[in-house]
């Protein structure tokens, strides 16, 4: 076994410990807080919002099928974690310039941010799974892609659920849902509005706009890249 083998089972290891970890008295103190806001808005605006990102990410998901390139099945398990990091670092440049963008527009274009800046996080998951040797016109590889999203973007509570899934992910795909139609879209969208929230409020703000998107963004691409990439070791490192 080599050392990088043995590092990646490492930090793999240190990930999982993250993930089981119990919601703290603050997680849940603010969980709570989001969701009274929650439930103070209309049923009207949460059917508007999810059917608004569960179309969205449809879309991302059909179309990043078509521009995904599998890597060689013989490819060495440290280049395709090389190939990945390069990935993480141009989706990280889009991202950052995608939210300095949209930050310095003010409300309209920070609107738009959060629609770009999906797309960009869905198109990175599926050239990363492509190049762990994932087939994405695999249904199932398609919402372990959700999965993964979910797990880098909910409470500690929702980390806990989704990552009991994924860490058993063998038996829990023989329940999967039939289609993405009745994929739980009212839980993905609130969980991410939810983690979001902040800084997306300060990235529509005249002045600093502009620097808190893009550092946000930055931010957002590295928490998914290291999700990504232990949510794929954890289904290849045995």
């Amino acid at each position: 076994m080599d050392r990088y083998y043995i590092k990646s089972s490492i930090e793999l290891h240190d990930w999982k410990k993250k993930m089981r970890k119990k919601p703290s008295i603050i997680d849940k103190a603010s969980k709570g807080i989001q969701n009274k806001i929650n439930n103070m808005l209309p049923q009207k605006y949460h059917e508007i919002v999810t059917s608004v990102i569960k179309n969205m990410v449809k879309v991302v998901l059909i179309g990043s099928e078509y521009t995904s390139k599998k890597a060689g099945v013989l490819m060495p398990f440290e280049e395709r974690e090389i190939l990945v990091r390069e990935k993480i670092d141009f989706y990280k440049k889009a991202a950052m310039l995608e939210g300095a963008g949209t930050g310095s527009g003010g409300l309209l274009l920070g609107l738009a941010d959060l629609p770009l800046l999906i797309g960009i996080k869905i198109k990175f998951l599926y050239d990363a799974a492509s190049i762990y040797g994932f087939d994405v016109k695999d249904y199932k590889e398609r919402l372990y892609i959700l999965k993964i999203f979910q797990l880098a973007f909910s409470s500690q509570a929702s980390v806990n659920k989704v990552f009991n899934e994924m860490e058993n992910w063998e038996e829990y795909s023989k329940i999967l849902p039939s289609s993405l139609e009745n994929f739980d879209w009212r839980e993905f969208q609130q969980e991410y509005r939810d983690y979001i929230d902040i800084a997306k409020i300060l990235q529509l703000l005249p002045g600093i706009g502009a620097i808190v998107g893009a550092y946000a963004n930055s931010k957002l691409m590295d928490k998914l890249g290291v999700t990504a990439m232990n949510a794929y070791r954890m289904r290849i490192l045995h």
